[in-house]
């Protein structure tokens, strides 16, 4: 604790990241400020809630590097807690992926789902935090548009075919001006032209109740349910069809519950919730989530971003290279409101959840380090005594 003491007293009044470590040597924390020398010392001093104190408890040294600016600061740190993976950082440890609906650029195109977004030429609708979502609107299309199904064409026809879902390029002659009309239609559906496609649908139907072919007609008519149950989901929130995502926040004894949502071509298409504990300043850790949010190579960048207004906007423009917005009133308020307002609600309801886990888990080993008169134990060692038949007893080594 001297060799901290000494070491509080010379940090510079710049920015950077800190690093704290443990008594093994290992980075378990990686941090930002705007000025060192107040965002480390702070940690010293003065009183803290019981997640910051175990941290605190376990911090034996700490290193730091100075930067020109805040947002190399951001940087860096962004790409520290790639590198180190901290336990305490553990808000950025969600490795999860979204999927996307593409259309494939092949002379028979295909639509499938991915998670991955790459510069091949496809064209990729999303993202869809609920992977049934996607799945759902992909069966629906498929019935609609039979484009082909197999990776590598056969050399017969699949049951695809069969079932009116694939126009089998493999045997007959699929035209380039059929694909590329069934592409249309299919961007046209999923960039929002729903109306038009139903009218189109509503058409096809009556004319096939006309025809007497009443299975078609059933068909369309099922189809056409299951199209109002798919955009049924899609609240429409702005009147233009910008894409963007807006960022809403809530905090409280220390855990922080960040809102996401996806809006695209007008519509609310999803959210993503991520619930964390975070141990500085409320706005600079969601800087930071933001920061990383963007860095998964899966990710699509919307035009622009609506964010609370305690957020540096300039900072995460230069950060993530989007636009971005502090709405003030009127419909784009209203939906930063209900991004901040859903944040809060679910972080009320997962209090309860993360706190009993948090008594079964780390609140019970450090009461069995106080039981066994020992510090808080860091490593559990335990042995198979199988073999020996019980002739003698084995304890579980625990390392402090």
């Amino acid at each position: 604790m001297s060799q901290i003491k000494e070491k509080l007293l010379i940090l510079p009044d710049q920015p950077g990241c800190y690093l704290m470590k443990d008594r093994q040597g290992t980075i378990i924390y990686v941090g930002k400020a705007k000025i060192l020398k107040n965002r480390v010392r702070s940690y010293f001093t003065g009183s803290h809630d019981g997640k910051t104190q175990r941290l605190v408890s376990e911090i034996a040294d700490f290193e730091y590097i100075v930067t020109s600016s805040n947002i190399e600061a951001l940087i860096l740190e962004m790409n520290l807690i790639k590198k180190h993976d901290p336990k305490y950082n553990v808000m950025l440890k969600d490795d999860k992926s979204y999927p996307y609906l593409k259309i494939t650029n092949e002379e028979h195109p295909r639509l499938i789902t991915t998670r991955q977004v790459k510069k091949d030429g496809g064209k990729y609708f999303g993202p869809y935090p609920n992977a049934g979502a996607a799945t759902e609107t992909k069966k629906m299309l498929d019935r609609l548009y039979p484009l082909r199904k197999c990776r590598t064409l056969p050399d017969k026809v699949c049951l695809y075919y069969h079932i009116g879902q694939c126009l089998a390029p493999c045997v007959e002659e699929v035209t380039k001006e059929q694909n590329q009309a069934m592409v249309q239609d299919i961007t046209k559906f999923l960039r929002s032209g729903h109306d038009e496609i139903k009218a189109q649908l509503t058409e096809k139907m009556m004319k096939a109740a006309e025809e007497m072919d009443f299975e078609r007609a059933k068909e369309i008519r099922d189809t056409l349910s299951h199209m109002d149950t798919v955009i049924e989901k899609q609240k429409m929130m702005i009147g233009d069809l910008t894409d963007r995502d807006v960022f809403g926040f809530a905090y409280d004894k220390g855990w922080m519950c960040v809102q996401v949502f996806f809006i695209r071509q007008g519509k609310l298409i999803e959210r993503d919730v991520s619930i964390f504990p975070f141990y500085k300043d409320a706005t600079e850790d969601l800087m930071t989530f933001i920061g990383q949010f963007y860095m998964k190579k899966e990710h699509i960048k919307p035009s622009e971003i609506f964010l609370p207004e305690e957020v540096d906007g300039d900072l995460i423009e230069q950060l993530v290279g989007v636009k971005t917005h502090h709405p003030k009133r009127g419909k784009k308020k209203d939906l930063l409101d209900l991004a901040n307002k859903n944040a809060q609600i679910a972080l009320k309801d997962k209090f309860s959840l993360i706190e009993r886990d948090e008594e079964r888990t780390i609140k019970a080993i450090e009461r069995l380090g106080q039981a066994m008169g020992i510090r808080t134990p860091y490593r559990i060692e335990a042995f198979d005594n199988s073999n020996i038949q019980g002739t003698d007893l084995f304890l579980p080594w625990l390392v402090s």
